[in-house]
């Protein structure tokens, strides 16, 4: 089964290959290590993708990782989206391809591009926000946000995660997660990114 594995870590050499070496003696086989942000403080957050051996819990995992000098575990949790990483220019590379539809296409990778629950697009209009077009798990019911840039959102549901970035003057981004991580600012940094150039590529 696989899981996804938030760390911070020293961000210096070496340090990734004693967490990567005791991960595997806790039982877990790495798929994909992912840097998601360099700290001004000498530290580093990273998501690694693993495969749990047989009769390998999560929870030694994670005592596992906390035991190695300056490494703490940020979130663990089962990832339902399989054993691939989608990145960034392969998300942009799928915009390319196809520009009249590069909004929809960008809600779309969303939440493997940002290991997110779901994506959506919101228009406002006289009679309140609607969804323009979602992922499967996007609610229904959407809220409009009065934004100039990427942000972290507020949500009545704790364990519901939501960031937003602004598409146009009455349109918005929106991507959801439920039960953590907490979306960084390098995440809503490289979101604002994809944005504008979907943005510039449905516009060619």
């Amino acid at each position: 089964m696989a899981f996804l594995l938030r760390v911070e870590l020293p961000d210096v050499p070496g340090s990734l290959g004693r967490l990567a070496s005791t991960i595997g003696e806790a039982g877990g086989d790495i798929e994909a290590i992912e840097i998601v942000e360099h700290r001004p403080d000498g530290t580093a957050v990273d998501d690694v993708l693993l495969e749990m051996a047989p009769g390998a819990m999560p929870d030694s995992i994670v005592s596992a990782c906390n035991s190695v000098d300056g490494v703490n575990v940020v979130w663990i949790s089962r990832y339902a989206a399989g054993g691939s990483l989608v990145m960034d220019l392969e998300a942009v590379e799928e915009l390319t391809a196809h520009p009249t539809d590069a909004l929809n296409r960008l809600v779309d990778l969303l939440p493997a591009t940002f290991r997110a629950d779901w994506g959506a697009r919101v228009r406002r209009t006289s009679e309140g926000a609607v969804r323009v077009h979602g992922t499967p798990a996007a609610p229904d019911a959407v809220e409009w946000h009065d934004i100039d840039r990427a942000k972290q959102l507020p949500s009545e549901d704790e364990n519901n995660l939501l960031a937003a970035v602004p598409l146009m003057s009455d349109e918005l981004i929106l991507i959801g997660r439920r039960g953590g991580p907490e979306i960084l600012e390098s995440e809503l940094a490289r979101l604002s990114h994809l944005v504008s150039l979907a943005v510039s590529i449905s516009r060619s």
